[in-house]
Order: structure tokens, then C-alpha cells, then sequence
């Protein structure tokens, strides 16, 4: 039985800009094909078991063929699977999805086209430049700064003459190394060459820039000032309303790389904030959180114990699967009301919240020995810690060590997760690398080879003093470590550091 696949815009680069049916669709997908442009967090909403398959385009460098993309499709469709060509931009805007789906209609797959938010409009609304204005632009073409040949092996050319006359906004995609080229053609089809021109580079990514300039000086200034691609051209009047309409605030990490080695599940929420600080994320997650499934696995009777403490996010919901007083239904909040909860760390203690509870000792530090220290002057008789398979042992052996009987319940597991060659030298590249757990340092080494993998990263960010210890132990030197130990923590010794830094510079 043949499966379907969905041909999904990803927008322009900012994953605020998804569409409510894009994160859908990825949540739900057996197979993800997706591009370079893609949102950097876009793929954490999927399944842990779904099969991600890098396709994408890189400009000047390697590239999977169109064939093989097409091919991979059909493929993983024909065995019955649930697949997902995720693509930046709109599938259908210089994005080869059409002819896509014309495979996929000649394999006689089933096919649903999503729109995405397309960047010549996008980056140009970032930018402050509406491509239709009134008194201004009426009108707006979107037009491919590349050619291609056709099926006779002659270059398909440009209509330079029809272009140089629209009456509206020319809004040029993948030109910038052709631009002395194309601005050349256009003022030689009669374009003034006065005409205000704009380039804008990583358009609503956070190390977006505009240049301005004339359709006569913008491939020089676009060369003086580095442009590189992504990066769409606007010409035409409108282009001269960027400065007045710049709404984007400066941000603290603007030009500023961060890789973050979270699991992919628990990495959104700190890349999006160093997004919004301005850094450009590298998402690399060398780790991945698995749920321990055990249909066997006894009950949780909460009432047996005078002291639950969880230790991380991760183990609230395996303790709540396991909860059953034999009084409420299974996983029932209620169950705990007779039950101290102590919670190491915010995140914990959210997620604690999130099922109505609010827990009973919170430590001022997001580490065991705290929690022991919060614990000193309450009686506990019986206690249950819930926690990763492998972790320290420093609360339960406190506990047992005052006399108390201790059952120690993993819920979860970390496990490796490989980085591929692209995702390794992305890191080596990045200005900062953070560390959120031990069993991120070590399975980010093992990937990486090694310490030695981290040769190039500039700075390396742990989230307290446990994780600094095992970077040690690698014979890494951490330059940045969080008080209070944990994200908001760590973001906060980050942009102190970047601060720093540019003071200096």
C-alpha cells in the first residue's frame, strides 16, 4: 500500500514563521527529507523514530542530486510510509516542487503541497522594505538570479529588456554571485542604474543584514561588505524605504554562533532563546532522551512513600505513567496529595506544574548535593528517587546514609546520537559550544573523536559544576560555566561572555 507525501514550505528561516500544519505534518512523519535552509530548530517536533534525510543544496559546494532526492522520495512512498519533503521557503517558489510532484503523480503517489512563507517577501518585510507600496510599487516579480539548460543543453536566458520595463518591484533569488552581471543587464536593458537596490543576507535568520545601494553600486558594495548567499536583491523604489522602516532591534548576540548539544526534544526552548538573542544555532545533538518502556513494571503507589524527588524534566512524565493509588485513575495528579515532592532544577519543576503539582523543595542550586543540603532537617522514612538509568548516585546514598529506605526508579535513558560530518564542522566553527549534561560531553566526544573535535570552538559553555567536572575528566577546560546552574543560568553567564569579549575586541 502506497504511502503519501507531503511537499512542506518551511518559510524563510525564522521557525516562528512554520505553519501551524508544517509543525503537523513533521510531528506525524515516518520519513523527513529535508533542506539546508531549513529553520534550525524545525525538526525537533519530530518523532524520535523518524528517519531524517539531509537532501540539501549547498550553494558553490556539495549537493544531492535532484535525481536522488526525487528517487528517495518515491522509495520510502512505495513502502507504505508517511513522508515529508520539507523545503525552505514555498515548495513551489524556486523550490523544484513542482517538478517533484510531477514524479510523484507519474509514480502515482498520492501528494499534498503546503505553502510556506517564501523569502523574497519575507526577508524583505524583515528588512523593513514592502515590495508593493503605494505610489511606490503596484506591482512585484519574483524572478531566479540562476539559469539552468534545457532539455537541448542551450541556456535558457533571461527576458533582460521585459525585466529592465516591469513597472514594480524586481525581487531577485540566488543571484548574489552573478549580481555585477544581472544589475549590468538590467541598466543595459534600460533600468536606470539610480535605481535604489538592497541585499538582503540570512533574511529573518538571526545574523540577518541589509546593505543599500544603487542597481549601479550594489554588486560592488554587496562585494566590499562579504555578502554571501542566502540572500535575496530587491530593486526598484521601495528599496530605498529600509532605513526608514528597520523595525528588527539590535540583539546582544548578533554575529555570535552557538552549538548546542542538547537532545533534540529538549533543545528548542534554549536555541530559540539564543535565537532571539541574535546567535546563529548549530544544532547538534549528540544525545538522545529515551523513554524505559516496561508493560511489566509495577505500579507506583505514592502513599508507600513520605518523599518523592524527581531529578530531572525528563523523569516527570515516566513518574506519572507509573502512578496508581488504586483510588484515582492511573497517572492521576491526586495520587500525590499525601506525598512531600522535592524537584531538583526549574525545568523540573515546571514540568512538575504542568500536571498540577507544585513541589514541596526546590533547591537554590540545580544539583543533587543542594537537594540534599534542602533536604538535611526533614524526617524522611521511606523515599523514592526518580531519575535517568545511569545517573550519580549522591541523592540516594544521602538518603540511605540518615537511615532512610531508598528505591531508586529510572524512567529514562540517554543514548548516543551520531553527528554527521556536516554537523561536526559546523561545530568546530562556532564561537561558543554548550553543554547542558555529563552524558552530553560524553557522547558529543564520541562522536567528535575525541576531544580533539572540539579544535576551532572558541568557548566552551557548561551548565554547572557536575558538567564542568566531566569536561575535565576529558581534559577540557571549561571558559564559561552557569550560576545558577541551569538554561536561563547558562544564557546569562553566555551574553556576559560575548559582552566581554567585545569590550575587549
Amino acid at each position: 500500500m502506497s504511502g503519501r507525501v507531503h511537499l512542506v514550505g518551511a518559510g524563510p528561516g525564522d521557525p516562528g514563521l512554520l505553519t501551524a500544519r508544517a509543525l503537523e505534518l513533521i510531528a506525524s512523519a515516518d520519513v523527513i527529507l529535508y533542506d539546508r535552509l531549513i529553520p534550525s530548530s524545525a525538526l525537533d517536533g519530530a518523532r524520535p523514530d523518524a528517519e531524517l534525510l539531509f537532501v540539501g543544496k549547498e550553494g558553490g559546494g556539495d549537493s544531492v542530486p535532484q535525481e536522488q532526492t526525487e528517487a528517495l522520495m518515491v522509495e520510502r512512498a512505495q513502502a507504505g510510509r508517511t513522508v515529508v519533503r520539507l523545503k525552505g521557503g514555498d515548495p513551489f517558489v524556486f523550490g523544484r516542487g513542482g517538478e517533484e510532484a510531477l514524479t510523484l503523480r507519474a509514480a502515482g503517489i498520492p501528494f499534498e503541497v503546503v505553502p510556506g512563507v517564501t523569502a523574497g517577501v519575507a526577508a524583505s518585510a524583515y528588512a523593513g522594505i514592502p515590495v508593493t507600496h503605494r505610489g511606490l510599487a503596484r506591482a512585484v516579480a519574483l524572478v531566479t538570479g540562476q539559469t539552468r539548460e534545457d532539455e537541448d543543453g542551450g541556456e535558457v536566458a533571461i527576458d533582460w529588456p521585459a525585466l529592465a520595463a516591469f513597472p514594480g518591484t524586481l525581487v531577485l533569488y540566488m543571484g548574489v554571485r552573478r549580481l555585477p552581471g544581472i544589475a549590468a543587464a538590467l541598466i543595459a536593458a534600460g533600468r536606470p542604474g539610480s535605481q535604489p537596490a538592497a541585499i538582503v543576507e540570512a533574511g529573518t535568520l538571526p545574523g540577518q543584514r541589509t546593505v543599500t545601494g544603487t542597481l549601479e553600486t550594489i554588486a560592488a558594495t554587496a562585494e566590499r561588505e562579504g555578502i554571501r548567499p542566502p540572500s535575496i536583491t530587491i530593486v526598484g523604489p521601495v528599496a530605498a524605504l529600509a532605513e526608514e522602516l528597520a523595525w528588527l532591534p539590535p540583539r546582544p548576540l548578533s554575529g555570535v554562533s552557538v552549538a548546542v548539544t542538547r537532545a533534540r526534544a529538549q533543545a528548542s526552548g534554549l536555541a530559540r532563546r539564543l535565537e532571539t538573542l541574535g546567535a546563529t544555532v548549530v544544532q547538534a545533538p549528540a544525545i538522545r532522551v529515551q523513554p524505559i518502556s516496561d508493560p511489566a513494571a509495577a505500579a507506583i503507589d505514592p502513599r508507600t512513600y513520605d518523599l518523592i524527588c524527581v531529578t530531572s524534566a525528563n523523569g516527570v512524565a515516566g513518574l506519572f505513567e507509573r502512578l496508581d493509588d488504586g483510588v484515582h485513575p492511573r497517572g492521576d495528579a491526586r495520587a500525590l496529595a499525601a506525598t512531600r515532592i522535592a524537584a531538583i532544577g526549574p525545568a523540573t519543576t515546571r514540568a512538575l506544574a504542568e500536571h498540577g503539582i507544585v513541589a514541596d523543595v526546590v533547591p537554590e542550586r540545580a544539583v543533587a548535593e543542594a537537594l540534599v543540603e534542602a533536604l538535611a532537617e526533614l524526617p524522611v522514612a521511606r523515599a523514592l528517587v526518580v531519575r535517568a538509568r545511569e545517573a550519580r548516585d549522591v541523592l540516594p546514598d544521602a538518603l540511605r546514609a540518615r537511615g532512610a529506605e531508598v528505591d531508586v526508579l529510572p524512567v529514562y535513558e540517554t543514548l548516543a546520537e551520531p553527528l554527521s560530518p556536516r554537523t561536526l564542522q559546523a561545530v568546530r566553527a562556532a564561537d561558543y559550544i554548550t553543554f547542558t549534561s555529563s552524558s552530553s560531553v560524553r557522547f558529543f566526544l564520541q562522536a567528535a573523536g575525541g576531544e580533539a573535535g572540539l579544535s576551532g570552538a572558541a568557548r566552551i559553555v557548561s551548565i554547572g559544576p557536575v558538567t564542568s567536572a566531566t569536561l575535565r575528566e576529558h581534559g577540557l577546560e571549561p571558559d564559561v560555566e552557569a550560576d545558577p546552574f541551569d538554561v536561563e543560568g547558562m544564557i546569562a553567564a553566555l551574553l556576559a561572555d560575548a559582552a566581554a569579549r567585545a569590550s575587549d575586541a
